[in-house]
């Protein structure tokens, strides 16, 4: 992958997978939708020791704002339980018909609507930010949204209130070319320099 320029991403894979990565990558990788386990725990999210080995490689997390990413869900509610029955009839969709799996979905959006949730907040989520700055510093954070996977924030459901991000980064001093960073050129650093071994090892 490397010598043909493709971007790693370690988000999805489990924690000895993302060590492997770190010890066999020559170029940085990305987190395209995690967040730190600091301040979440979830499995989809980054520890601290995993965070130092993401900067160490010149990597970057893309702060996911995925509603159970960002805080832990309230488990004891009924709406929680009725998703986990849903999510374990879910497990087996790929021998499902079409039509198993749209009446799941449905299910899934009744639930929704039935039991809706106390979603997190953009504070709550770039608190995440917060600690990974605070760790590892400005040029190893992102936001990955993963707006199509569902979730999302009590205060940006979609891309129409995504400047609420902003905002608060504003709001918490900083800077213009911090914002910057964050809303891409970390990314854009990290692309480049995978493109650039790929063309300098094939030359």
């Amino acid at each position: 992958m490397n010598d043909l320029g493709i971007l790693i991403d370690v988000s999805h894979i489990s924690d000895s997978s993302f060590f492997d990565v770190m010890k066999l990558s020559k170029t940085p990788v990305i987190a395209s939708h995690s967040c730190a386990r600091a301040v979440c725990d979830s499995p989809r999210n980054l520890t601290d020791e995993m965070l130092k080995a993401l900067a160490k490689n010149g990597g970057v997390i893309q702060m996911c704002i995925l509603d159970d990413y960002v805080k832990a869900p309230d488990t004891t509610t009924l709406g929680y339980q009725k998703e986990l029955k849903l999510r374990a009839r879910y497990r087996n969709a790929g021998k499902m018909s079409k039509e198993e799996e749209e009446k799941i979905w449905s299910e899934w959006r009744q639930i929704q609507i039935d039991y809706p949730k106390d979603k997190p907040t953009v504070a709550d989520a770039v608190d995440h930010i917060d600690h990974i700055v605070n760790l590892i510093g400005i040029d190893y954070v992102g936001i990955g949204t993963d707006f199509d996977g569902g979730g999302g924030l009590k205060d940006c459901v979609d891309v129409s209130q995504i400047m609420n991000i902003t905002k608060e980064l504003v709001k918490r001093n900083y800077s213009e070319e911090d914002i910057s960073k964050i809303w891409g050129g970390n990314f854009m650093r990290v692309f480049k320099q995978v493109e650039e071994y790929a063309k300098a090892v094939n030359m």
